[in-house]
């Protein structure tokens, strides 16, 4: 390669100069092909170009590369592995090459197969506190030992980078309220804006511009944070290109291979862990000597003060069937049998469905996620029991009921009662009246003296109710007697009439 510095020789020698071709080949000690082409050309430096990149280690392996590389091409982009992973696979084949030449084959490879024209963009920076990014993905996690599709809620402070992840088995509203709630905990405050794109949960109606018509509760949600909603235009995921980055960048580092729990729970523990590793060990795109952990600390201070948890819920009004049971969410809870053919509330929150009546609350179960399952709670069915006594052997609601101690040991006694059914009901109403603790602790003591029965345990509680004696009273000294009288019958006979 001829440098700039010999090219310049050879250009003021033949044209200000005025040598000639030969002089030039033997006073600079350069070739005649070189010296005519810098002549002809006018150029002022010459650029070697490969044409062929060696890959010498490489090249054994580009066979089973290309067979990855095809299979995952025809997956969905989200679920194309990194070329970090794909030199992983291959060093666990037998390959001891370098990472960069699996990155620049795999690179030229999806170039070639994709020819898709490059756009433009305008960067963004954005000043600490003043927007995060949301977004949802779809992921594939192993719960149970059965694989599961989840989403998985992103968040991301757009000046610091600072990333938040959490698992859900819906994307409905209410989980959007609460994904705000616990990312805004986990960060420890707030930012003035949020970017969106238009999702159904959060707008209603796309107008003109940046104009949005968004969802009530929403706004409110928005409204109690004190955040200012903003959405992309349709189809334009560059506009929160930092959340739709983190998204790609954090499944490959935490759902790839796919994690094993028992539980959501578990999984987002886990995930906020991930998160915190994975700022701590990140260099930040713009203070590259500093991490995005670093960064955010820094943030933080510019964050407003969180201000709790916003209630978010669905609300539906539905009604009751004689069989106490609402529909939520594609499953059936009960309710208190009060309740039973009316109208009631239906609030689906993140992780309970609670029920009204009116203002009062008559049922709270937690939330089921598996569809066409019914929740009953036993207890809401006890005053239907009281007239039905025989429903306690076969009534759904009383399969493998989880009893206290005291309660389920007079129910084994009371099986071999002929009336034991009877008894056992007449038992559980006197809860109503009494309550848990006190018909638990008379059961208990019923147990202790080997006596269980339903009139024993009422009799327990009736004596329980018993105001307590009133203590005696002393006799003051002024008050006692100085000659005490002495008891002697025979003054009786004294006056008796001798016949």
């Amino acid at each position: 390669m001829v440098s700039v510095d010999m090219i310049s020789r050879i250009r003021r020698a033949y044209f200000d100069e005025h040598r000639q071709i030969k002089e030039i080949v033997r006073t600079l000690s350069v070739s005649r092909a070189t010296v005519r082409k810098v002549v002809r050309s006018g150029a002022t430096e010459f650029k070697y170009e490969r044409g062929v990149q060696p890959a010498p280690k490489l090249g054994e392996r580009v066979a089973g590369l290309v067979e990855i590389l095809e299979i995952e091409s025809k997956l969905p982009r989200r679920e194309r592995r990194s070329t970090q992973r794909l030199f992983e696979e291959l060093r666990g084949r037998g390959y001891d090459g370098a990472h960069d030449s699996v990155h620049r084959f795999a690179k030229t490879w999806r170039a070639d197969q994709a020819r898709v024209p490059v756009h433009a963009f305008v960067p963004m920076s954005f000043a600490p506190g003043e927007a995060y990014q949301f977004d949802w993905s779809h992921e594939t996690i192993t719960l149970q030992g059965l694989p599961l599709m989840i989403k998985a809620a992103h968040m991301r402070l757009s000046h610091s980078r600072m990333p938040f992840v959490r698992a859900y088995f819906r994307e409905t509203q209410e989980l959007v309220f609460d994904a705000h709630d616990k990312a805004f905990l986990f960060y420890g405050g707030v930012c003035r804006r949020g970017i969106y794109d238009n999702m159904k949960t959060a707008v209603e109606a796309i107008l003109v511009g940046k104009e949005r018509q968004y969802n009530r509760r929403f706004l409110r949600m928005c409204s109690h944070h004190l955040v200012e909603p903003v959405a992309c235009s349709p189809a334009s995921g560059w506009e929160k290109g930092q959340v739709e980055n983190q998204v790609g960048n954090l499944r490959d580092q935490m759902f790839r291979p796919k994690p094993r729990v028992k539980s959501l729970a578990e999984l987002n523990a886990w995930l906020e862990d991930q998160c915190i590793a994975y700022a701590k060990h990140t260099r930040h795109p713009e203070f590259k000597d500093r991490s995005i952990w670093d960064v955010f600390q820094d943030e933080r201070a510019s964050l407003m003060e969180w201000r709790g948890p916003f209630d978010g819920f669905v609300e539906k009004a539905v009604r009751a069937s004689t069989t106490c049971l609402i529909m939520a969410d594609h499953n059936r809870y009960s309710v208190d049998a009060r309740a039973a053919g009316q109208m009631v509330l239906v609030r689906s929150h993140a992780e309970r469905i609670v029920v009204l009546l009116g203002e009062e609350v008559v049922a709270d179960h937690p939330r089921q996620f598996r569809r066409d399952q019914i929740i009953y709670d036993p207890w809401h069915y006890l005053p239907v029991l009281m007239k039905k006594p025989g429903a306690l052997r076969n009534g759904a609601p009383f399969k493998d009921w989880e009893l206290p101690a005291g309660l389920a040991g007079v129910r084994a006694k009371l099986k071999s009662h002929v009336d034991g059914d009877r008894q056992f009901v007449k038992v559980l109403g006197a809860v109503l009246d009494h309550g848990l603790a006190a018909v638990e602790a008379a059961c208990a003591e019923a147990l202790e003296a080997d006596i269980a029965s339903g009139d024993v345990i009422l009799t327990v509680l009736a004596r329980r109710l018993q105001p307590p004696l009133p203590p005696s009273i002393a006799t003051p000294d002024a008050l006692r007697l100085k000659i005490e009288p002495t008891a002697d019958c025979a003054r009786y006979d004294s006056i008796r009439k001798v016949a």
